[in-house]
């Protein structure tokens, strides 16, 4: 018992450092607004990101696979899901403070649900349903469409979780034999491929080790997030760490309020708090209906 409690609080913390290097990422990627366009800001990461998750995944052995066919279109969607995302949810923190845009992307484990019950056929009773109708209830109130604080790239982080839900939904039914290095690294290739056919309308802000190493740190914390995302589940029990995905908020709230002066007000913490209880209370059912 001892040694259990032991894992779950060392995957508590693995969870909880990885939200932070994910926040740190997206905080330095919105820095980077400030000398790059998107794109531009896009394609140097993804050049970094793809080095450093290549090497991983042929150190790992991750490019001797066979892929199937029908791993091949649900690959394709992961992919299409990822660059989509990653375009809208960037957009959306390049544009509107950094935490009101992180707790808009925290609905998504409530997506993920509803979704999961709409395209694959998985049960959810009235319990998720009207967890997943509060939740989103609590998105709204971050939004606020109509009042005087309204941020219309908050749309940009709504589309944002429909493409990231198309990116899980397809990532589940991916055989388990195809490892996670190799489809991070496809990812991370195709984002290099599309942003580099973007660039030539796009206009180029010359390279320095100034703007390109905030880029390249931000690389360096994706890819460290990505490592400890796997670490925290393999560790602990997942009942016990996933509810510590939401320090996120903590994380984003600070960076913002430190590197960029966003304060949050009190409708957002309000429905930051609305969105975060939900995505838990979910969570808690489905363990209880899967230990059923």
């Amino acid at each position: 018992m001892t040694e259990k409690k032991s894992e779950n609080i060392q995957g508590a913390f693995y969870m909880t450092v990885c939200m932070a290097a994910f926040g740190i990422n997206d905080a330095l990627m919105k820095l980077g607004s400030e000398h790059f366009s998107l794109v531009q800001a896009i394609f140097v990461r993804s050049i970094f990101t793809t080095l450093l998750i290549g090497g991983f995944a042929w150190y790992k052995g991750a490019f001797k696979v066979s892929i199937q066919g029908r791993d091949r279109k649900l690959i394709a969607l992961r992919v299409t899901g990822e660059v989509f995302g990653a375009f809208f949810f960037l957009t959306a923190i390049f544009n509107m403070p950094l935490a009101n845009a992180t707790a808009i992307l925290q609905s998504l484990p409530l997506a993920v649900t509803l979704g999961a019950a709409l395209f694959l056929g998985e049960t959810v009773g009235w319990r998720r349903y009207g967890a997943i109708l509060i939740g989103f209830a609590g998105v709204m109130i971050i939004v606020r469409p109509g009042s005087e604080g309204f941020n219309s790239y908050s749309f940009y982080a709504l589309g944002a979780i429909l493409f990231i839900v198309l990116r899980d939904l397809s990532t589940r039914r991916i055989s388990g034999s195809i490892p996670s290095s190799f489809v991070s690294f496809l990812t991370s290739l195709v984002i290099m491929i599309v942003t580099a056919l973007l660039l030539p309308f796009q206009d180029w802000t010359p390279l320095t080790v100034q703007n390109t190493s905030i880029l390249f740190a931000a690389s360096l914390f994706v890819v460290f997030a990505y490592v400890l995302s796997v670490s925290s589940v393999r560790v602990g029990e997942i009942a016990f760490v996933s509810p510590f995905r939401y320090t996120i908020l903590l994380w984003s709230m600070a960076l913002g309020i430190f590197m960029f002066g966003d304060f949050p007000d009190t409708w957002t913490m309000v429905g930051s708090a609305i969105v975060v209880a939900m995505g838990i209370y979910t969570f808690y059912r489905e363990q209880k209906n899967a230990a059923r």
